[in-house]
């Protein structure tokens, strides 16, 4: 792949606003190969209020894997599982655990989308191609990025079937109630040591992203640990991806932590808006969803810092959620802990208040308390 030097290169100032040559018209679904796609699909709908949508598998004709699809607002979920031992499935669930394997982005033409990125440098995954049935045709194609994740383009605009083709409406009896979760709002990556700056210039180049903000060890530590980040941003403002990696501290990092027990670059976490955070996190909580905990001292001067908020105080403070501002606004914040039993992926839960940023302030109580768990787990 064209876009292999690990040297740390500096993004042009004058690429600052985002190219067009890849319109993105938003996120179209991201897929997670899990060990038990059956079990995955019940805790999302059962923990996270997600709607059962579509189902590909053995009664479709599929005979070697199978995938459940989840939607909660524009927040769709595939989960894919092997029926059989061996193959690609396999050799991914052995190295990553349960992790997101694709993120689909919804484009006007999968064609134009493959060979503008391949020609400026992206590997291929999946050449153009069409499925098509009763309700219609939908093209695909995609990219490698970082780690074993893969950008799919999706051209859905002669379908109007339940999802894709091949799959049929999933029309379960079991339902539990939608909890307000909305979009996605960004997804970070992890990738490993001195590669953040190839992976930006990877999607400033082959995708046509702009820089959207960086960090650095000094805005991101702790007296222990630090980290590097830049978001990166698609024209429209609707594709956000925060690329991490770590940076020299006393002891070992959260990315450091991620990429010893993924084995590599993926994705660290979903990012998923709210128009009542309150009332998500306390539903989330209610269903057994478990969240970081910041100490009660970090509400005790958050006011004087963020300034004047409609919510009141107390439950945030009582809930965790976390608040910053910028200059366009404010926002409330809240990760969970790992949802799985490798300490890698969790979800942000977000509401913006007009903030345009990522929580810039929160960042030494967020990483401090992901550092108690790391300490609980022995791997800090």
């Amino acid at each position: 792949m064209a876009i292999a030097d690990k040297t740390s290169l500096q993004l042009p100032k004058e690429n600052l606003e985002a190219q067009d040559f890849l319109p993105l018209l938003g996120t179209d679904y991201i897929e997670l190969y899990v060990g038990n796609a059956k079990q995955a699909a019940y805790y999302y709908m059962s923990a996270w209020g997600f709607q059962p949508l579509a189902y590909a598998g053995l009664e479709t004709g599929l005979k070697d894997k199978v995938s459940y699809v989840i939607q909660q607002g524009k927040i769709r979920l595939v989960l894919t599982s092997p029926l059989k031992s061996g193959g690609e499935l396999n050799k991914h669930i052995d190295a990553h655990g349960d992790g997101v394997k694709a993120i689909a982005l919804w484009v006007d033409d999968a064609t134009k989308s493959y060979t503008e990125t391949t020609e400026r440098g992206a590997e291929s995954y999946l050449k153009p191609y069409s499925l098509e049935d009763k309700d219609g045709e939908v093209k695909l194609s995609g990219i490698h990025t970082y780690g074993e994740t893969v950008h799919i383009f999706v051209e859905r605009s002669n379908y109007k079937g339940v999802f894709l083709p091949g799959y049929k409406a999933w029309n379960p009896f079991y339902k539990p109630a939608e909890l307000g979760l909305k979009y996605v709002d960004h997804i970070v990556g992890n990738v490993g040591w001195n590669e953040m700056t190839k992976w930006c210039k990877f999607y400033e180049e082959v995708m046509g992203f702009a820089q959207l903000v960086s960090f650095d060890d000094k805005d991101i530590s702790t007296d222990y640990t630090a980290l590097m980040s830049k978001v990166m941003s698609n024209g429209n403002g609707r594709i956000k991806f925060p690329i991490n990696e770590p940076a020299d501290g006393r002891k070992k990092s959260q990315i450091e932590e991620y990429i010893e027990f993924y084995n590599g670059a993926g994705v660290q976490h979903m990012a998923m808006a709210t128009d009542n955070i309150i009332e998500t996190v306390s539903q989330l909580r209610n269903r057994g969803v478990e969240f970081l905990t910041v100490p009660a001292i970090y509400y005790e001067d958050v006011l004087d810092r963020v300034g004047e908020i409609d919510e009141d105080l107390e439950p945030l403070k009582e809930l965790g959620i976390l608040i910053d501002r910028d200059d366009e606004g404010y926002l409330l914040q809240i990760f969970t802990k790992p949802l799985l039993d490798r300490p890698t992926m969790f979800i942000e839960i977000i509401q913006r208040k007009g903030a345009k940023s990522f929580g810039k302030g929160n960042f030494k109580a967020l990483f401090e308390a992901i550092e108690r768990e790391q300490a609980s787990r022995g791997t800090l």
